[in-house]
Parts: C-alpha cells; sequence; structure tokens
C-alpha cells in the first residue's frame, strides 16, 4: 500500500468508527470537504503534515494515535 492510500485508509477507519461522514469530519476538523475528497480519492502526490494534524484534532486524537495503525507498520507500505 502506497502512503497517501494508508492516510486514506486510516481516514476512512476514524470516521467509521465515529460514524462520521466527510461533511462530519471536514466540520469538527476545519479541513475542507473537497480536501478531504482528494485525500480519500487519493488524488494527491503529497500532503503537507498539517492537514493530517487538523484531521487529528476534528477527531481529537493525537498524531501518533493517528499514525499507530498496522496499516503504517513499514512491511505494509510500498514506495
Amino acid at each position: 500500500m502506497h502512503l497517501n492510500e494508508a492516510i486514506s485508509f486510516r481516514i476512512r477507519e476514524l470516521c467509521q468508527q465515529k460514524g462520521w461522514t466527510q461533511y462530519q469530519l471536514s466540520m469538527k476538523s476545519g479541513v475542507p470537504q473537497s480536501t478531504l475528497s482528494t485525500i480519500s480519492n487519493c488524488a494527491f502526490p503529497s500532503m503537507k503534515l498539517r492537514i493530517i494534524y487538523e484531521i487529528c484534532e476534528g477527531f481529537e486524537i493525537g498524531l501518533e494515535e493517528f499514525f499507530r495503525s498496522p496499516v503504517f507498520d513499514r512491511e505494509n507500505l510500498i514506495d
């Protein structure tokens, strides 16, 4: 899995756990829904850590909790 796919997967996973839509995450995080849609579609080559931080703020979690997922294990990521 590429890193952008892992980030997209993790965001969808956290939304699912909270029962949120992209719109609800957008409202809670301040990240535009269009940006969340771009992330969800893996239509970005890279992403600023600031956006991930704002998404984490919306979920009320820290960056460490966001990245504490098997999808980010080295053996699960490809270049």
